[in-house]
């Protein structure tokens, strides 16, 4: 039987963690901006190219610097965002070769995992999976009737993060889903997708992708999720070539406009 903890006792683990709380704190802190700045970022509220101030960014959201600068080091190693010597840190700039690369790694890895989802997942997961690619579609047509909503393209896009995570998940091969999320190809997906403002997808685009997961055979289900994502890509390089016909000129535009959170 345990004994009863003693007043001493308890005065000696107070200080442990009193400690442990103010340790927990600065990166619960670097979090919350790490996520704020993140989700800002790919909703389009801080543009590709935009220079990102550290106190700025700080004052902004109500916290020190510190917690941002280590939010800032997270989303450089991620990929973005970009910081040269002495000129500053700004959201990275995707070029042809980025968007080709992670459309490559996107491709190899979702393409297993849709074979997987046919050969694995059952019926219930199957009809969820049509029910989201409805729900996808119909998200990012609304978005198209008012393109200026960015909160509207931020649902529809969480949504089609969500549905891609299920193919993954369902594929029951943890590692695979985890190799999905580590390379970060759906955030990056998306962040080419704000950057590039995509506006020319089929009303039926995620509704045939998840249809032939939901009925074909691997091989079939595998072919679908390959032309979905080289589809995907061609609609962006086609966008991105129209950005800028000198091919990255657009690298160095610059947006004077205030920082607001």
């Amino acid at each position: 039987m345990n004994k009863p903890t003693s007043s001493r006792a308890r005065r000696k683990i107070a200080p442990a963690a009193l400690s442990a709380a103010f340790v927990a704190a600065p990166r619960s802190l670097a979090a919350r901006a790490y996520l704020e700045i993140r989700d800002r970022i790919l909703k389009g509220e801080l543009p590709v190219g935009m220079a990102l101030a550290r106190r700025k960014l700080a004052a902004a959201l109500g916290i020190s610097v510190p917690p941002v600068s280590e939010a800032l080091q997270r989303l450089e190693r991620e990929g973005l965002v970009e910081s040269r010597p002495r000129v500053g840190t700004r959201v990275r700039v995707p070029t042809r070769r980025d968007i080709e690369n992670r459309s490559l790694v996107r491709e190899a890895l979702e393409t297993q995992a849709a074979r997987l989802f046919a050969e694995r997942a059952t019926p219930v997961e199957k009809r969820n999976l049509r029910r989201m690619g409805r729900r996808v579609d119909r998200l990012y047509a609304a978005w198209e009737k008012s393109p200026g909503n960015r909160d509207g393209l931020f649902s529809a896009n969480t949504c089609h993060m969500r549905l891609h995570l299920h193919i993954a998940e369902r594929a029951r091969c943890p590692a695979l889903r985890d190799a999905i999320e580590r390379e970060q190809v759906l955030v990056f997906n998306w962040l080419h997708d704000t950057a590039v403002q995509r506006r020319s997808l089929a009303s039926n685009y995620h509704i045939q992708l998840t249809d032939a997961l939901a009925r074909c055979a691997p091989a079939q289900a595998e072919a679908a999720m390959r032309e979905h994502i080289r589809c995907g890509l061609r609609q962006v390089l086609s966008r991105l070539a129209c950005m800028d016909g000198r091919g990255n000129g657009w690298r160095h535009k610059k947006h004077p406009e205030p920082l607001k959170l």
